[in-house]
């Protein structure tokens, strides 16, 4: 009796571990295909938010310059308030879009982040006494940030700083001194040619 169990036992189908352990490794293998999937999606989606992110920018700092531009300075009162009425609309629609796309850092990525931005505002608190000589140390953190060859000195103490900090991070730095260079530069454009407009009416 024993014995006809015995050889019932040896006559059943094959179940063994590594059968098993085969089926696992499909299905661990399934769910990481899922998984890798799924990260091209959040990395796209991380992307698109960030572009969302700088057309934001973007469109704040030229409706600034609309306001701040020559053309709006040389026509009547009356439409010069209708202007800044429709401009002031579209900052506010244009503000309340949040859209926040947020980096993870280590405790020396945060530091440095924190040096970097400090640094910076460091020189914006100069611009309006210094705009010459804070635009050209903006240049040289610009600089700092680039990977071709730059016209100007590099600050090497800021790169080494934005090396450590976090790649997005990295960008948003550079996008941040590409701004500024660009305010600078407009600001710069309107003095002149309100000292130009100055110069004419004193002579006439």
């Amino acid at each position: 009796m024993a014995q006809a169990k015995i050889q019932a036992k040896m006559n059943d189908p094959p179940c063994s571990k590594f059968s098993r352990t085969l089926s696992m490794a499909d299905r661990s293998v399934r769910l990481l295909e899922s998984l890798d999937q799924l990260e091209m999606r959040v990395e796209a989606l991380r992307e698109a938010a960030s572009a969302m992110e700088q057309e934001k920018e973007c469109i704040l700092e030229m409706i600034q310059s609309i306001q701040n531009s020559q053309e709006m300075r040389n026509i009547c009162a009356g439409e010069k308030e209708e202007l800044n009425l429709t401009a002031n609309r579209l900052m506010g629609r244009t503000l309340s879009v949040e859209i926040s796309v947020g980096t993870i850092r280590n405790s020396q990525q945060e530091d440095a982040l924190r040096k970097a931005t400090s640094i910076i505002d460091e020189i914006v608190k100069k611009l309006l006494d210094d705009m010459d000589g804070s635009r050209q140390q903006l240049l040289s953190l610009h600089a700092a940030c680039v990977t071709e060859a730059a016209a100007v000195p590099i600050n090497q103490k800021f790169q080494a700083i934005v090396i450590s900090c976090a790649l997005e991070d990295q960008k948003k730095i550079k996008r941040r001194l590409e701004t500024l260079l660009r305010n600078v530069e407009n600001a710069e454009k309107n003095i002149k040619i309100m000292d130009h407009q100055k110069l004419a009416n004193g002579s006439q």
